[in-house]
């Protein structure tokens, strides 16, 4: 398990911008692929991005060409820089290790998207 820390959400209008960042305890560069992953209420956890220890990016459809996953491995943060925002974009974004199989999940942070 690694203790991951998400925060950057909040509320912002259609439209927006927010950057989450998600502090790892430990050495980024060890650790590997990291990803986002959201969950709106009454929905199932999706992922939303991921980034492979060598900066390779996956991104979920319905996010393409408005996120940008990245990584600092000196600060061991990973960034989700989200733009154009929907208010379908509503929802509590999770951080996680791992690419296809998530070993550890950080607590949370809330973003909201309304007029």
């Amino acid at each position: 398990q690694v203790q991951l820390v998400e925060s950057g959400g909040g509320m912002v209008q259609p439209g927006g911008s927010l950057n989450l960042s998600c502090k790892v305890a430990g050495s980024l560069l060890n650790i590997g692929p990291m990803g986002w992953y959201r969950q709106a209420p009454g929905k199932q956890r999706e992922l939303v991005a991921r980034i492979g220890g060598g900066g390779f990016t996956d991104y979920a459809d319905f996010v393409k060409g408005r996120f940008t996953i990245d990584r600092d491995n000196a600060k061991n943060t990973v960034y989700l820089q989200m733009n154009s925002l929907k208010s379908e974009d509503t929802a509590v974004y999770y951080c996680a290790t791992g690419w296809n199989k998530v070993t550890s999940w950080g607590q949370g942070t809330q973003v909201t998207v309304s007029s």
